[in-house]
């Protein structure tokens, strides 16, 4: 398959073979789309890339061997005009708010109707964003999430956060107090602190919400 001029060219990156077909039967049925290219797997795409002519890819974020997520994260720098869609059929708004970060600008679900299909892939190549309403609200909720925990980090005096620090390093309270030749009373202290800021009750809690996985 070759690149049209006055076409939108599409690549598509989805593992299983019944979904990869409909996609491709989707993309060619449009008279605004053309399929470039399609692979079972993101390491066939990275081996091709730089002799694709492509404007949007339709990427799978769960793959075999390397994800959608690093495979974008990998590609944008080479090319960054090109866009990528990501299209999968779990509801993950940590993997939304990765692909984004990733470069992604624009996310659908597996069972989008075509014409969500279509839209969503001239809205990203117009330099929109196409999202489910699901999606969306999901991403909104992720970034408010993230937002607060950072407002609550910085919240904490350059004391209280040198101290959460030590904790997530393993350290004890004895030993934090011996670095910091503080009293150990004083370093609980700080730490029954760091607690109500964080809304937390545990050392475990408060490592987790500042420090996500």
């Amino acid at each position: 398959m070759i690149a049209v001029a006055n076409k939108i060219n599409v690549a598509i990156v989805e593992d299983d073979d019944d979904i990869r077909a409909s996609l491709e039967e989707i993309v060619g049925s449009s008279g605004e789309l053309n399929c470039v290219a399609s692979f079972p797997n993101a390491e066939e795409l990275i081996a091709a890339f730089k002799y694709l002519v492509i404007d949007v890819v339709i990427m799978d974020i769960n793959l075999p061997g390397k994800d959608g997520i690093k495979t974008v994260a990998e590609l944008k720098p080479l090319k960054p005009k090109v866009q990528y869609l990501m299209c999968t059929s779990y509801e993950e708004p940590e993997k939304t708010f990765e692909s984004l970060c990733a470069g992604a600008t624009g996310y659908i679900l597996k069972n989008t109707s075509p014409e969500k299909l279509f839209e969503g892939v001239r809205e990203i190549y117009n330099g929109g964003s196409p999202m489910s309403p699901q999606i969306a609200r999901m991403v909104v909720s992720s970034f408010g999430q993230k937002q607060k925990v950072s407002e609550a980090f910085e919240s904490l005096t350059t004391r209280e956060k040198e101290i959460l620090q030590y904790l997530a390093q393993g350290f004890q309270y004895k030993e934090i107090a011996d670095k910091l030749f503080l009293s150990v009373e004083t370093i609980r202290t700080y730490v029954r602190h760091v607690y109500e800021k964080l809304q937390v009750h545990s050392r475990t809690e408060a490592l987790n919400k500042v420090f996500p996985k």
